[in-house]
């Protein structure tokens, strides 16, 4: 096991800040509480177990694993240590009191791309609550026990992209993942070495290249750039929900389309991931008027 001590120069949430990285209360690699997070990851040196508390100024990182002394390197960027809210200084009133009363949300990078990847492929063209079924299902079965101690109902790993690029499209079936996300899955898993490199180009670079993929669309390289790269101005066009969220919080509008949320949007150009965070996180989406609808099927999500 491999400890380190850190002591930002400004608050960190851990919970609010590494939130994204969880695919629902049901995800089998990461446990987000109050003050402690646990994580399971692949690194590029092997499988690690992370368990990250905050104590008053110090967040002591604690890992397990051949991955272990990666992860504890790259805590700092999963913390989104590299991000300066400070820097984000909003004028409309509700973004900037949402700005002022979360001090500690930071933009965190993973840095593990195809991770990621798969975790938003399952989460296209479905609701969420199918999309967290199918992840929590796919790692269940085919990933691995997380080193180290089990931490909370037992972590486990992501499935190693070998693995999955051989599967054939019928197994993803019972796991709730029709033919067009499964081959979309075996074909970003086939070509893992090459995607990883995303994460070392600017943001823009590296999800043109998530894109040349087929199944890969400016929905889903926009989902990894804002887990994986810590990008603050991703914007996950052909949502859903999000239109509706954004138009409803910044301009009492229950029915904005994508043109409608960026035009919204584009004052905070380069910080519009933030402003997303900061509304989702404060719920100021519509009121419901009727059952929630599946999310809409979308040619290269």
């Amino acid at each position: 096991m491999l400890e380190r001590r850190i002591r930002p120069a400004r608050p960190v949430d851990l919970a609010s800040t590494l939130a994204p990285t969880r695919h629902g209360r049901s995800d089998p690699c990461t446990r987000v509480m109050a003050g402690e997070v646990w994580r399971a990851t692949r690194t590029p040196d092997g499988p690690a177990t992370m368990r990250l508390t905050g104590a008053r100024e110090t967040i002591v990182v604690r890992a397990w694993g051949r991955g272990a002394a990666w992860a504890v390197d790259h805590a700092p960027r999963l913390l989104g240590l590299h991000d300066d809210p400070t820097a984000f200084e909003p004028v409309d009133p509700l973004v900037r009191d949402l700005h002022r009363h979360r001090p500690g949300l930071r933009i965190g990078a993973t840095d593990a791309v195809v991770e990621a990847l798969v975790a938003s492929i399952v989460e296209q063209r479905v609701t969420t609550v199918e999309a967290h079924r199918s992840y929590s299902r796919l790692v269940r079965r085919y990933g691995d026990p997380a080193p180290g101690p089990a931490g909370p109902d037992g972590l486990r790993l992501p499935p190693h992209p070998e693995r999955l690029a051989r599967l054939s499209y019928w197994a993803f079936h019972p796991l709730g993942i029709e033919r067009r996300r499964a081959d979309a899955i075996r074909r970003v898993c086939a070509h893992a070495r090459a995607l990883e490199r995303a994460a070392a180009m600017p943001s823009r670079d590296g999800q043109a290249l998530l894109r040349t993929v087929p199944g890969v669309g400016v929905w889903t390289a926009a989902e990894v750039a804002a887990v994986a790269f810590g990008d603050p101005d991703a914007v996950s066009v052909g949502d859903y929900g999000l239109p509706g969220l954004v138009g409803w919080a910044l301009a009492g509008e229950r029915e904005a389309d994508d043109a409608r949320m960026l035009e919204l949007l584009e004052p905070f150009r380069g910080q519009r991931g933030r402003v997303i965070r900061l509304l989702s996180g404060a719920g100021l989406g519509p009121p419901r008027r009727a059952p929630r609808a599946r999310l809409r099927a979308m040619e290269g999500m």
